[in-house]
């Protein structure tokens, strides 16, 4: 995206590797010495231990730095073992990335702030930057994320599989991305078919039923075949920072089924379905609900009109540019 305008230089490790991470930070460190001076700005995608040497430096060298927040950067659920903020270092470290950071460019403005009525009504109920860093004076601007609708499109040679509905999540993602009320939800239904890709099969000690099939990881070419095939596409997430997979499914004509957690509501708008708590019962309700009403190919045309209007890759990428053109005419200036 920025290629077309810029000279891009990458900096990238596997930070995965966390007993690595003194080696990376010193070669990091050494890396921006020599680069930023150059630089008319850098951009990090997610808060973590890549982003504080190049706030600070960022700085030193008047070289404005932008970090976009994804989700688990701006979120601490420990119960679910899910976000970067519950673990007492890395929370130090991205307050302090995100206090010497030019601008936050948070892909939804949930992540920012919000409270999740969803999932719980306790203290965990309320997530966002704002929330845990209450005193940040860094600005922010929502940047959607953005979809290459010309790829993410229904394959011509596939119809849809009448009341079929799709999930997609890692293993790691089971309970976070709803798919335990998904299962038992389908045991409510034996004749439709649940499809969940993604994973092999359901952990230890879950029936999944006979209508239930893993699909497990799909590239992105069979992805599409699946979402083409699928009636509904749900997202049932305890917390998610934007929902690219929903936003696939949706370009593809799936019809949205979503929890009423930080954007996905937005995303969705009309031409879908919001569970408002998270409770088999009232999953299945809201299915029923669905499936009383008589459909059409419009619900899964509308849907993927939502997407063109709202989050096309264009509109990103005219907006990140304008962010960094404009940095670069007042460094420019100085």
């Amino acid at each position: 995206m920025f290629s077309k305008s810029y000279h891009v230089i990458t900096n990238i490790y596997n930070w995965k590797k966390k007993y690595l991470t003194p080696v990376f930070l010193l070669r990091q460190f050494f890396f921006l010495i020599y680069r930023l001076p150059q630089s008319k700005a850098a951009i990090a995608s997610s808060g973590g231990y890549w982003t504080l040497l190049p706030a600070f430096l960022g700085k030193i060298f008047s070289t404005p730095f932008f970090i976009v927040l994804n989700g688990s950067d701006c979120a601490s659920l420990p119960e679910l073992n899910y976000g970067d903020l519950r673990k007492p270092l890395l929370k130090k470290i991205n307050g302090l990335s995100y206090k010497h950071a030019k601008t936050l460019l948070p892909v939804s403005i949930s992540l920012i702030y919000m409270k999740n009525t969803y999932y719980s009504d306790d203290k965990s109920s309320y997530q966002g930057v704002k929330h845990f860093f209450p005193s940040l004076p860094t600005k922010t601007r929502v940047i959607p994320n953005g979809f290459d609708y010309t790829f993410w499109s229904p394959v011509r040679t596939i119809n849809k599989e009448p009341n079929s509905f799709l999930a997609v999540f890692s293993p790691s993602q089971f309970i976070l991305k709803g798919g335990d009320i998904i299962i038992e939800t389908a045991k409510a239904f034996p004749e439709y078919r649940f499809y969940i890709a993604g994973i092999t099969n359901a952990p230890e000690g879950v029936d999944p039923g006979d209508n239930v099939s893993f699909l497990g990881y799909l590239k992105k070419e069979k992805l599409k075949e699946y979402y083409s095939r699928s009636q509904y596409y749900f997202q049932l997430s305890i917390y998610e920072g934007f929902g690219c997979a929903l936003c696939e499914a949706m370009l593809c004509k799936c019809i949205p089924i979503v929890s009423a957690v930080n954007i996905l509501p937005e995303i969705v708008g009309g031409t879908g379905y919001v569970l408002q708590k998270r409770k088999v019962t009232d999953l299945i309700n809201l299915i029923n609900k669905v499936l009383n009403k008589s459909i059409h190919k419009q619900p899964g045309k509308q849907a993927r009109q939502r997407i063109i209007d709202q989050y096309p890759m264009e509109r990103r990428e005219y907006e990140m540019k304008e962010i960094i053109s404009g940095v670069s005419i007042s460094k420019n200036k100085k």
